[in-house]
């Protein structure tokens, strides 16, 4: 409505206030992204420490599988690793890859195996989810190696 009233009375003043208003979003996403991206390189940097001193205490990874999205059938895949969550949703792959377990369902996949691409780690795992299930990355990659090869 602001923006009405400034384009009627001065249209060089509207044409401001939306270049204003550009810059200050395109100032808000370059934050946001920093902040993502930082956060990512920290969660990377602990993942890698979790494969070092998985490897060092001779835990074995296992080959992963994903669940479909509706949880009716699993895949298997070619990725090794360590699942961090015993409802094995989450994963570190031995490649030091972070890996989100869940997969559109698939007949390929059925035969071939589903194909897994990490992805961006953030320091709170299920942040965003919505399940209100959420837990610091440095705890889980914690928890996961004080219970060595005793995981559910």
């Amino acid at each position: 409505m602001d923006d009405e009233r400034a384009a009627g009375a001065d249209p060089d003043a509207a044409a401001g206030w939306h270049e204003q208003r550009r810059q200050a979003i395109a100032g808000h996403a370059a934050a946001l992204e920093a902040g993502r991206a930082a956060e990512a390189t920290e969660a990377a940097g602990l993942i890698t420490e979790f494969v070092r001193e998985a490897t060092e205490r001779g835990l074995a990874p296992a080959v992963l599988s994903a669940r479909t999205f509706d949880g009716r059938s699993t895949y298997r895949t070619r990725i090794r690793g360590w699942y961090l969550k015993s409802n094995k949703s989450v994963a570190v792959g031995a490649d030091g890859g972070y890996y989100v377990l869940t997969v559109p369902p698939s007949l390929r996949a059925r035969f071939t195996g589903a194909d897994l691409h990490p992805s961006v780690p953030r320091l709170v795992v299920g942040a965003g989810g919505g399940d209100g299930e959420t837990i610091p990355l440095a705890q889980l990659l914690r928890r996961r190696l004080d219970l060595g090869a005793s995981w559910p």
